[in-house]
């Protein structure tokens, strides 16, 4: 009986996930097409296909205690199907309107469709895990909607070359409508625990007073802003800048953005069965906080190498070892905000919804942050203080427990 509950759990959880890839092919696709085809959509200029990719992300800062609030009153399958529903509607949408502000309405309604997702998944995660298996099904999540991008950006890229933007706007959309019978067939409405808990009165009881809890946010927030942030956004500048925009590598003359965007799509095809691995190793023996230390100190050194010159092979080989770590990290990260939640059930949302705000406003500071600083001193100085706090976070999470529980305010 608990063998089957616990594959009902895991289906559940995958079921989410590929729900979840389904609706980030539209989105995902835009990163490779819109740059080229923006002509099509009725926009005017370059710096409109910016802030098209990027609102998102902004809006999604002050919308998360709205979702939160969702989720208080609504179960978790109603809501995702909002989400779903949302993700069907602007994915089509890319295809029919036109003009910026319709396109920009669009793009802040993807970040409320997105938002209503990532919580879900998370609380769906804790509806149905414990301690010995929360990191498994965290990686299984994080790993497996990365799909959605990888397929997103590597067909999306293809067909809109071939037939249009428009084209490949309405098959996607096609495809996140069939996956609709799924949540009704495996997403349970799921427990009304959180429905009761209020947000502001479990904000000021618990997350704000717990220690824990901040270092689990602060550390959620740096590790975003450093590698969806400041990693993403550089990695082509750096290969333009340390080697060429056009380098030879095996005889074979590549683009600074095809490298960044083959290393990208590296880690979404590795992680479905890296980050699980990660999380199962790390449930259920009391190290995940120090598993997160190691990685942090591993990470460091990896950042502090990479503005250093080198042969193109061995560099190359440096990003990869970054990008490993990112899908460690994530990981990693993710199921401690969900330990902690777990342990807090009175805070659960508040945690959850404060956690989510901490990952998103470190993703949308990043390239701003990385790009200032590089005007002001270097990017070398960005990485090289990157890796100096990654090492202080290290520090953190590697303490002996002792020293932590006499840790007070």
């Amino acid at each position: 009986m608990k063998l089957a509950m616990k594959t009902g759990n895991r289906k559940q959880v995958v079921v989410i996930s590929l729900l979840t890839a389904a609706c980030l092919l539209g989105d995902s696709m835009l990163y490779i097409a819109l740059p080229i085809h923006w002509a099509e959509t009725g926009l005017d200029s370059l710096w409109q296909v910016g802030l098209l990719l990027s609102v998102n992300r902004i809006v999604r800062l002050p919308l998360n205690p709205l979702i939160a609030w969702v989720y208080q009153r609504l179960h978790i399958r109603a809501a995702m199907l909002i989400a779903v529903l949302l993700a069907i509607v602007t994915t089509a949408g890319y295809g029919l309107c036109y003009g910026f502000l319709a396109w920009l309405a669009l793009r802040c309604l993807w970040g409320v469709a997105w938002s209503l997702l990532r919580m879900g998944a998370q609380f769906a995660i804790l509806d149905v895990s414990d301690d010995d298996n929360r990191g498994y099904y965290m990686g299984t999540y994080n790993g497996l909607y990365r799909l959605g991008s990888l397929l997103g950006m590597l067909a999306g890229g293809v067909v809109a070359d071939s037939w249009g933007l428009q084209s490949v706007a309405l098959l996607f959309a096609g495809v996140t409508a069939a996956a609709l019978p799924f949540l009704f067939r495996f997403v349970p409405k799921g427990n009304t625990n959180y429905q009761s808990a209020d947000l502001s009165t479990a904000a000021a009881a618990s997350p704000w007073r717990d220690r824990q809890v901040l270092w689990t946010m602060a550390t959620g927030l740096y590790i975003s802003m450093l590698y969806s942030g400041v990693f993403t956004s550089t990695v082509s500048y750096l290969v333009a800048r340390q080697y060429a925009e056009n380098v030879t590598l095996l005889g074979i003359t590549i683009g600074a953005a095809s490298i960044a965007g083959t290393l990208q799509a590296l880690r979404w095809t590795w992680e479905p069965w890296l980050a699980p691995l990660i999380g199962r190793i790390s449930d259920g023996r009391g190290n995940r906080s120090r598993f997160l230390g190691g990685t942090l100190v591993s990470a460091a050194v990896f950042f502090a190498l990479i503005p250093v010159h080198m042969p193109l092979g061995v560099w190359i080989l440096l990003l990869i070892g970054v990008q490993l770590t990112a899908t460690a990290l994530t990981t990693l990260s993710d199921t401690l905000a969900a330990d902690r939640a777990a342990q807090s059930p009175p805070a659960k949302v508040a945690i959850v919804t404060l956690y989510t705000i901490s990952i998103d406003t470190g993703a949308a500071i990043g390239p701003m942050f990385a790009y200032f600083m590089n005007s002001a001193a270097g990017m070398s100085v960005v990485y090289l203080g990157g890796a100096l706090l990654l090492l202080a976070f290290a520090a953190k999470w590697l303490l002996p427990a002792k020293v932590e529980e006499t840790a007070r305010y």
